[in-house]
């Protein structure tokens, strides 16, 4: 009785402040002697109330449901605030922070964000592929179909799971009309296309083997396409009237990279480390040509055979460099997830910006596809935390799995990956200037400086060699999805940046200590510690908390 009570006067409390307007952490409330077992349950209850109630079949995100349970989210984030974490070891403290990411991105989206009525691309329900990140990338809602999940025919066990998948579509679609209120005029115009690209998923769906027999799925199918078609016409007709701007401006963005996605830096911040990059890639590209201005061009792989060739060697050579030169302990699991990527043959006229540098060495490529290499961790050998065992939710993970799939693209190059290529050099530092730009892009239209349009300038302008000219898709899927999440599109190099000051700190604690620095040792500790925020990761695998202080 006495427990409940003092709970309930520190839940007063916290409230009190909140009403105060003043920030609600940990710092203003008494604390409660806590385990870290004390957060494992927390963290499961987090999980289970996030997880929406379901409406009509469909996970609800009508505001009265939101507002009705946000006494509940209040409640289970002074439960954690409240816990004294003094004396807990860093890996359980990097834990309890990411708790307390997730629940202010919760928090975040509630306030601000809003994704279920501003954003038309959330009530996306079908998903072909699977992400090459933790989970998809950008607000996605909780009930979507991973399509990539299933193997067609169904089987029994199966079969029931997707029926209610695509069951669901139709009356989620009903509910989008009811949800969708806001006024962003670009994330409006760009999500349109999204919801019409399910059309043709769906119809693709029916097509595969066993559906069609099934009389119950082939009329659950029906209904989700017309009941898909159905919402485009009425996001069509409704699209004259959204005229407010799309971005969540300079203030919210820095509450949000620092209090969601725990990157130490402010939106001014990023825009220095941007330019930087992009002045940085653009001179070095420029000296790599200087100095390779002897040698022949690299060739292009312009038949299938020759690209079959070219990514085969491509492959062999990769691993082996991870191997003999002690970059990282290969897992048996990691060629097999890189050569189920290893890319497709694709005439010259139709090749976008990745698979232009990909049919003239695979190489730069396949190092970001160090992506690969971290989602089979995570399926075979997955945290021992359960809090780090799955995917973090809002796409906290950005910056580590984005921000390292960058970041060992040049590092590979330094490290001797490309001693009998020179002129690949070269790609690497295109790719680098590609990403600058795009991020860069992206912060302004997130300041509402720019338009979605003219921020997909600044990406096309400035990635060398016209490679971003040749598809305006990939340029509208890339600056709509950095729009959607804000942070997403700089986190490639803040994320690199980040990264690249963890291995400083790393080698410069080894060699005070007289240790010899091994940089398999620090790829191996970076995959163990799981697909958390650069920040953290750097205090737990240094004990340095400066950039948790900031």
């Amino acid at each position: 009785m006495r427990s409940n009570f003092l709970f309930l006067l520190k839940l007063s409390c916290f409230l009190f402040l909140c009403f105060l307007g003043l920030p609600a952490n940990s710092s203003h409330l008494s604390k409660t002697p806590s385990t870290h077992a004390d957060l494992v349950i927390l963290f499961e209850e987090w999980r289970n109330f996030e997880n929406p109630p379901l409406h009509e079949g469909a996970p609800d995100y009508r505001k009265v449901t939101f507002d009705q349970r946000m006494e509940v989210f209040k409640t289970l984030q002074a439960k954690l605030l409240s816990m004294d974490t003094a004396g807990w070891s860093i890996p359980e403290q990097v834990d309890w922070r990411i708790v307390q990411a997730e629940m202010n991105g919760f928090d975040f989206n509630y306030r601000i964000l809003k994704p279920w009525e501003r954003d038309p691309a959330f009530y996306k329900s079908i998903w072909m592929e699977r992400s090459d990140v933790p989970a998809h990338e950008g607000p996605t809602h909780h009930g979507v179909a991973e399509v990539w999940q299933f193997s067609f025919p169904l089987n029994e066990s199966s079969k029931p799971k997707f029926l209610r998948k695509i069951q669901a579509i139709t009356p989620l679609n009903t509910q989008a009309k009811e949800n969708l209120t806001g006024k962003a005029k670009e994330l409006w115009a760009a999500g349109i296309p999204t919801i019409q690209q399910q059309v043709e998923d769906l119809e693709a769906i029916l097509e595969f083997p066993g559906v069609k027999e099934d009389t119950a799925m082939t009329q659950a199918i029906q209904s989700a396409i017309a009941s898909t078609g159905d919402l485009v016409k009425w996001l069509e007709q409704e699209a004259p009237k959204k005229t407010g701007s799309s971005g969540i401006g300079k203030e919210n963005y820095t509450w949000y990279l620092q209090n969601v996605h725990l990157v130490p830096l402010t939106w001014e911040d990023e825009v220095m480390i941007l330019k930087r990059e992009l002045a940085r890639a653009w001179t070095s590209l420029k000296l790599e040509e200087h100095q390779n201005r002897n040698l022949p061009p690299l060739q292009e792989a312009n038949t299938a055979e020759e690209f079959e060739n070219l990514t085969e060697e491509s492959i062999q050579e990769f691993m082996r460099f991870l191997q003999n030169q002690e970059i990282v302990t290969v897992k048996d699991y990691f060629e097999p997830a890189l050569r189920m990527h290893r890319g497709d043959f694709i005439p010259k006229e139709k090749r976008n910006f990745f698979t232009i540098g990909m049919h003239l060495d695979p190489l730069p490529l396949y190092s970001h596809f160090y992506h690969w290499f971290e989602l089979a961790i995570m399926d075979n050998e997955p945290h021992a935390s359960a809090i780090r065992k799955g995917p973090l939710l809002y796409n906290i993970f950005d910056s580590r799995n984005e921000g390292t799939a960058t970041a060992v693209e040049e590092m590979f190059l330094d490290a001797g990956l490309y001693q009998n290529s020179p002129r690949s050099r070269e790609i690497v530092y295109i790719m680098i200037a590609q990403r600058a730009a795009r991020g860069l892009g992206s912060l302004y239209a997130q300041a509402n400086e720019m338009t979605m349009v003219e921020a997909g300038g600044i990406h096309s302008d400035y990635t060398p060699r016209g490679w971003m000219k040749t598809e305006k898709e990939l340029l509208l899927f890339e600056q709509h999805l950095y729009m959607r999440q804000p942070g997403y599109g700089s986190s490639y190099i803040t994320g690199k940046y980040l990264l690249e000051n963890a291995l400083a700190d790393f080698a410069r604690i080894k060699e005070v200590k007289g240790e010899e620095f091994k940089l398999r040792d620090f790829f191996d500790h970076l995959n163990a510690i799981g697909g958390i925020p650069i920040s953290l990761g750097h205090w737990e695998m240094t004990g340095v908390d400066q950039q948790m202080k900031k």
